[in-house]
Parts: structure tokens; sequence; C-alpha cells
């Protein structure tokens, strides 16, 4: 099974030619992303993230009930 998990895009990296790509934090963890699927991602923004890549722009509240749930499930 594959999970995406939503994270805040905390840098966009203007010099990564063609494919835009940034870097995303969750629980202190920051990572690199493409951003190739949303050029309508803004700095600040949560995003869905699965195998490296951003797939889509979260709204804020559902962002934090998804992460909600995830922290609940590693809790079982």
């Amino acid at each position: 099974m594959c999970l995406a998990i939503p994270a805040k895009l905390e840098k966009i990296d203007e010099a990564a030619g063609p494919l835009p790509r940034g870097t995303v934090e969750l629980d202190g963890t920051r990572t690199g992303v493409s951003l190739a699927l949303v050029p309508e991602v803004k700095l600040g923004d949560w995003v869905l993230v699965h195998a490296g890549m951003a797939i889509t722009v979260l709204d804020p509240a559902e962002a934090k009930e998804t992460y909600d749930l995830l922290k609940e499930m590693e809790s079982l």
C-alpha cells in the first residue's frame, strides 16, 4: 500500500531548471520534492506528497485532519 502525506512547503528552488522543485517539512523532517504537478503552489502551502512529488495543494484544515489521522494510526 502506498501512502501520501501532507507536508508544508518551506522553499521553492528557483534554479532547479525546467522541472520545479521545493523543500517540504513535516515534524521537523525536511525533504526535496518535485513541484511539477502543482504549478499554483506558494510558499507556506500544504501539499500532499507521494513518491517524492507534491501531487495536490491542500486546504490547511484538510492537511491537519489528515496529519492527525496518520498520528492516530501510528499509535495503534
